[in-house]
């Protein structure tokens, strides 16, 4: 007789196959959990065209906006997607928009919650720890499990015209809405579980809410799906050494100082590779600019933005990934990377400084720009040099990577929930014979 599958309702208001970021980590975290447990989805409405292409026969609850949340949300997109996207203010004012999500969903589920019709709740996005989940009150007899979240990782010292180009004096807000979202604080205060997306938001967790070990743990939040691992033999062909950059082009991700690093390489190092950079942004004009004004033209290509799926020829015909983010929460194209066999240098502030190690690449400190160009030519150099140390680091990188599949990952989300559940029922056993000793006793 098989084990009776656990019955989860996974909140997931940010859950969507073709989008990219959060709501694409979403879905992965929502799919390959429901291939293990009896999963009822609940998520928003924009999601639903997207999930129902692929997913139509599944238990899952779409919760649609109002006309006015529709009508507000535009007004929020106009105002904070002018140039560059001013995404402090936009995670401010998009509040009432979750708030109404978050409000529709206790509304729906609570009668079942509180008569344990389900054995876990999991709210798992928004992973902003700055949101509230009002189901946590109807959890009174069912563990609550809150996370992965990740953020709050501040831009370093030395990089402060970065942090004003990113609009990060409006960060302030996050510490003003602890105290004026209802039920902000309680959602940390009652979880069963908090699971932290990086060393740095556990910290800051347990400090803000006094959580005890016991009920906070790190959880990386990305993944990697299958098919970027055993990508078998490289199909590097030239003679050159691949370097490549996939991400935004904007100015906190770094790709100004990876050109900046090519252009001090001296002559015969220079000669010797050929920098990719897949990804496009508000910084792609300076960046071509730049790249004439070092000569660099023949050693640095742009290709655009392309499909997740697309990147995999680019990683497989690659070297070297190189990826200075100065402020990285996840930072899954690093994991991308290393799953295809790439050694990466990176900036050690935030997520992807936990996924590097000295034995899958190097990370740099972010003392300032100047610095960091310099480290990073100095990386590029001694990798160029030694083929073996690309080669060790590439076979460590995939089996690194390895750790962080979402079938992995859906398995030791599982173990989770099973120590909570074991837990809470202890407790309630605990609590029973309390109960019962001083009923004999009175």
């Amino acid at each position: 007789m098989g084990t009776k599958k656990l019955k989860v309702l996974l909140i997931v208001e940010q859950c969507n196959p073709e989008g990219f970021s959060v709501p694409l980590v979403g879905y992965n975290f929502y799919k390959s959990i429901s291939e293990i447990t009896d999963v009822t989805l609940v998520t928003h409405g924009r999601n639903e065209k997207a999930i129902q292409k692929i997913a139509a026969d599944k238990d899952i609850v779409y919760i649609h906006e109002s006309n006015f949340s529709s009508r507000y949300n535009s007004w929020v997109e106009k105002l904070t997607y002018r140039g560059r996207v001013n995404w402090p203010l936009y995670n401010a004012l998009s509040y009432p928009i979750y708030a109404e999500f978050n409000h529709k969903v206790y509304q729906k589920f609570k009668h079942q919650v509180r008569r344990g019709d389900y054995d876990i709740v999991h709210a798992l996005t928004p992973m902003m720890p700055r949101y509230p989940v009002k189901m946590v009150r109807a959890c009174k007899d069912t563990p609550f499990i809150l996370g992965p979240v990740n953020g709050g990782v501040p831009f370093p010292a030395g990089f402060q015209k970065v942090a004003r180009q990113e609009s990060a004096q409006f960060n302030f807000l996050r510490a003003v809405g602890r105290y004026l979202i209802p039920g902000y604080v309680e959602t940390y205060k009652k979880a069963d579980k908090v699971l932290a997306g990086s060393t740095y938001t556990l910290n800051l967790l347990k400090k803000l809410f006094k959580i005890p070990e016991g009920r906070i743990q790190l959880f990386y939040e990305n993944g990697i799906t299958s098919n970027f691992l055993n990508q078998g033999q490289k199909t590097n062909k030239s003679d050159k050494v691949n370097l490549l950059f996939v991400g935004r082009l904007v100015p906190y991700k770094g790709a100004d100082m990876v050109i900046e690093a090519i252009g001090k390489l001296e002559e015969l190092i220079r000669n010797r590779v050929m920098l990719t950079i897949v990804g496009d942004g508000s910084e792609k004009s300076n960046l071509e600019t730049r790249v004439q004004e070092l000569n660099l033209g023949e050693t640095v290509r742009f290709v655009g933005w392309v499909p997740q799926q697309e990147t995999l020829k680019y990683y497989s015909t690659s070297d070297i990934f190189c990826f200075p983010s100065i402020r990285e929460f996840g930072g899954a194209v690093v994991l991308e990377a290393m799953a295809c066999g790439l050694p990466c240098i990176v900036v050690n502030n935030g997520g992807i400084g936990e996924y590097v190690t000295e034995e899958t690449g190097f990370k740099i400190e972010p003392i300032s720009r100047e610095y960091i160009v310099e480290e990073l030519a100095e990386k590029i150099k001694i990798m160029v040099d030694d083929k073996q140390l690309r080669e060790n680091m590439s076979l460590k990188s995939i089996n690194r990577s390895q750790e962080f599949t979402w079938e992995e990952k859906a398995r030791n989300i599982i173990d989770i929930y099973h120590s909570i559940i074991a837990g809470s029922v202890s407790s309630t056993i605990g609590s029973d014979l309390v109960t019962s000793v001083k009923g004999k006793t009175s």
